[in-house]
């Protein structure tokens, strides 16, 4: 087992191609593992499985409690990981790493030069295992510096036809979220589902009408742009987190966009993603917005939602 990346392949590959797993030494996460072992191998790039072990050898030398027996557990863990996508994917190749330190801090290290972080969540049993993955997850979906995807659900290969959806606003988020979910549907030749959701309110205020004409120019537009992509953009009323839990229910996975990394913890996820964090019925996508521009001031407005570009 080795700690260094290129360990396998003798050279270091393009930044942002491996798709990393966050491998729970505890209980793997099988629907996480068939998740990324699939992206990776759609994707043809190598997947890495990463366990972190909390704590750490003494400085004098001695074995903190019980640390070596939680790096033989996650050894284990990555060992059966490892076996588990080589026998999904047999031509896939994965690395593994198995590191000391604090989750998070080794997780979003290995984020900077991932293409996709893929993560594992389960609804806890015990006290523990709710305080662990709720701060684990959220942490790493709001400030990772890649794409964060976070399985508590198996994505709908079973629904017709398939679809990746993502929600849609002209915000800098949503057009990040746009533009990764147009790229996931073309790789897995699946519908793209555009959802605009307002509070009830809106229908009175007018509002509901300019996004009804703004998502029908977005999936004309997109569409001319890629003639092979099956768009579909609607506008939904409700509270946020009921639609989109709803809309998951269909999906192969629902993209959300957020802003890139940052001090903050859960708190910068907002209140939509942190509940689809714990209530959507497929993958979640939290997508980063890439960071303003140097040669455009923050009063200049960013391209709009509909823009391809």
């Amino acid at each position: 087992m080795s700690s260094a990346i290129t360990a396998r392949t003798g050279r270091l590959r393009e930044p942002g191609s491996d798709v990393v797993v966050g491998v729970d030494p505890r209980r793997p996460s099988v629907p996480a593992l068939f998740w990324a072992a699939d992206e990776a191998a759609r994707r043809g790039v190598r997947i890495r499985l990463v366990a972190a072990v909390q704590g750490g050898p003494h400085l004098m030398g001695d074995d903190l409690p019980g640390h070596s027996a939680r790096r033989a557990r996650a050894a284990s863990a990555l060992a059966n990981a490892e076996d588990f996508v080589r026998e999904l994917h047999p031509d896939l190749s994965p690395a593994t790493e198995l590191i000391d330190g604090p989750p998070v801090t080794v997780l979003r290290e290995r984020a900077a030069d991932a293409a996709l972080l893929v993560l594992g969540a389960r609804r806890a049993h015990r006290p523990a295992e709710a305080l662990t993955e709720g701060l684990v997850v959220p942490s790493l979906a709001g400030r990772a510096d890649c794409p964060v995807v976070v399985v508590r659900a198996p994505e709908h290969t079973q629904v017709h036809p398939r679809t990746v959806a993502v929600a849609a606003d002209d915000t800098p988020e949503g057009r990040a979220a746009v533009a990764f979910g147009v790229r996931e549907a073309q790789m897995r030749r699946a519908r793209l589902r555009a959802v605009r959701v307002l509070p009830p309110s809106a229908s009175a205020c007018g509002d509901e009408d300019a996004a009804r004409r703004r998502l029908s120019e977005f999936e004309r537009t997109w569409t001319e742009r890629h003639s092979g992509l099956d768009i579909v953009a609607e506008v939904l009323n409700g509270r946020p987190v009921e639609q989109l839990v709803l809309v998951s229910q269909s999906a192969l996975a629902l993209v959300v966009g957020r802003p890139l990394g940052g001090p903050g913890t859960a708190d910068r996820l907002g209140p939509v993603i942190q509940g689809l964090l714990r209530h959507a019925e497929c993958p979640v996508i939290t997508v980063p917005t890439p960071p303003l521009r140097a040669d455009r001031p923050p009063t200049e407005s960013a391209p709009g939602l509909l823009s391809p570009s």
